[in-house]
């Protein structure tokens, strides 16, 4: 079983969804992000995303824009990325999911890359901007490496290609929960919403994590009793800039209101 699958699984032995948690590598510099990275492991996430800086990063709000404006001017590269996984990976036994838009890891070469992500203990892959169309070219070369590469069901994706995309999927799929940029506002309550999860879910035979627009522990609470685990990151983005405590106690908070898991 991977570590992606194991997490799941334990969380959802232990009654809750599980907790997953997006931070941008290298932000603001290399060691203050690698400390605040595992301070939130450390304090509840389930499984981590390892933002890859990018200069164009159009799936994400202002907060995450930010955060990669800072970790890009801080010298931040693909390699330096993977060495700070590497450091994480040495510390933590969770699981780690390189997140990423496609540009940076075909301009670093897809099989020597994945082949250094594997070697620096990264269980998977999520590209954000990559159509199912053309997964292959690096969805192949990360699964060769026993990378689990993670789908993401936008709102937009008609019921029709729903399961296609899913099946794409080897460690969970990503449910986007709105339409728009991270960040964003988001109904967490709204029964169209647990609709569609539940659509994606029956689709699907990996977990499903919902995500964008998740801010608080109320919000991360009604999604989870619609899915598998909840996905969160402008939101510890936010409260990393603040401090170690703001960040730890957001973590801790997030991960006390999943308990309950999926109703």
């Amino acid at each position: 079983m991977s570590r992606i699958a194991q997490a799941f699984a334990t969380a959802k032995a232990e009654g809750r969804a599980a907790l997953v948690g997006y931070l941008t590598a290298f932000d603001p510099d290399r060691e203050t992000s690698r400390d605040r990275i595992l301070g939130a492991c450390e304090a509840g996430l389930d499984v981590l995303e390892l933002g890859v800086p990018f200069s164009d990063p159009t799936a994400d709000g202002p907060g995450v824009q930010a955060a990669m404006v800072r970790a890009l001017a801080s010298g931040a590269t693909t390699d330096g990325v993977l060495a700070l996984a590497s450091e994480v990976r040495a510390r933590w036994d969770g699981p780690i999911v390189l997140f990423s838009y496609a540009n940076p890891l075909i301009a670093r070469g897809a099989d020597d890359l994945l082949a250094s992500a594997a070697e620096a203990g990264v269980d998977g892959l999520l590209v954000v901007d990559l159509p199912a169309e053309h997964a292959p070219e690096l969805r192949d070369p990360a699964r060769a490496r026993g990378l689990d590469w993670i789908s993401l069901v936008a709102p937009t994706t008609p019921a029709s290609r729903i399961e296609t995309v899913a099946s794409l999927s080897t460690g969970f799929v990503y449910a986007v929960t709105l339409k728009g940029v991270t960040g964003a506002t988001l109904d967490a309550d709204n029964p169209e919403l647990a609709a569609r999860l539940q659509t994606i879910a029956t689709a699907s035979s990996v977990p499903v994590a919902a995500g964008f627009g998740v801010r608080t522990p109320e919000q991360a609470a009604a999604l989870g009793r619609h899915a598998d685990g909840v996905v969160v990151g402008s939101a510890l983005v936010a409260a990393a800039q603040r401090g170690p405590a703001a960040l730890g106690a957001l973590t801790k908070a997030l991960r006390a209101s999943l308990a309950g898991g999926r109703g």
